[in-house]
């Protein structure tokens, strides 16, 4: 065990800080005492520490998830704090995942943070995928999203993707492995389009706290599947207008030809395909 790991305590055996810390969720019937044990027992990881990995990761950690990883090879650069609330002015040329983790450790030192810094691409996702129990998605780019969705689908693990850019945001579960009816992110988006460098929030720029509503309803949507309550987002995709603060919902449906979760699948070893450079960016 690490220095800076909290101390395994048995499932139910909550300490008197914890019963204080965790009250709120305690008293909630869909939660209670075992809730609360499957929090922290769950394994999570982040794609990306910025802008929609800082809530994502702030609020799991504050909820009391017992082990989050941080995967992100960035560094901190001044023009990320208008919307990655999880730094500060005084980390800026820190790697984020250094930043990130030790922030959350402010929030809550009885979570686990395992921080790799390491670029997200097809040598890697996968064996970074199979040690959690569910994925977070907050990267920029669409090689990531593609990526991260081949990853959990071969896995077998939930992914909760969500996405953002100038004013707009959008949200979804993907799991397939769950059966009929669950699609997995290529059944809605097909084959991964080219890359344009005129289509990133560097370009078209980000409404700074737009991170921060779909960051915190991607966090709810990770609560909600670890503790297996609620109506999931799985087979819908949530769309949100800033501009109007409206929601609208699509209904997602899987894809029989799709070729990660369909009956005639064909990706099946990550280093055989291709995926766009910059895997590894956040927003």
């Amino acid at each position: 065990m690490d220095a800076d790991d909290p101390p395994t305590l048995p499932e139910a055996d909550f300490s008197d800080a914890e019963i204080e810390r965790y009250a709120r969720h305690l008293v909630l019937p869909e939660i209670g005492e075992a809730g609360q044990a499957k929090l922290r027992r769950a394994r999570v990881l982040v794609i990306g520490a910025g802008g929609l990995g800082a809530p994502v990761l702030m609020y799991l950690a504050a909820a009391g998830v017992g082990t989050l990883g941080i995967v992100d090879d960035d560094a901190v650069d001044l023009s990320n704090l208008q919307r990655q609330v999880i730094h500060g002015t005084e980390d800026v040329g820190r790697p984020k995942v250094e930043s990130a983790a030790a922030a959350l450790r402010r929030i809550n030192p009885d979570v686990r943070v395992e921080a790799h810094r390491t670029r997200f691409d097809a040598a890697t996702a996968l064996e970074l995928v199979r040690g959690y129990d569910l994925v977070a998605d907050g990267s920029d780019n669409f090689a990531t999203r593609f990526l991260t969705n081949d990853a959990c689908v071969l896995a077998g693990r939930t992914l909760v993707s969500a996405a953002i850019m100038r004013f707009d945001g959008q949200l979804s579960t993907f799991k397939p492995h769950a059966g009929d009816g669950h699609p997995c992110y290529r059944c809605l988006f097909g084959e991964q389009p080219p890359r344009d460098p005129k289509m990133s929030c560097a370009d078209v720029g980000v409404l700074g706290v737009l991170p921060g509503t779909l960051g915190a309803l991607q966090a709810t949507e990770v609560v909600k599947e670890l503790l297996g309550i609620g109506r999931s987002m799985s087979g819908r995709l949530l769309l949100y207008d800033a501009l109007e603060a409206s929601f609208r919902e699509m209904r997602a449906r899987p894809d029989p030809a799709c070729r990660v979760c369909g009956p005639e699948a064909d990706i099946r070893d990550l280093r055989a395909e291709t995926y766009a450079p910059k895997a590894a960016a956040a927003e």
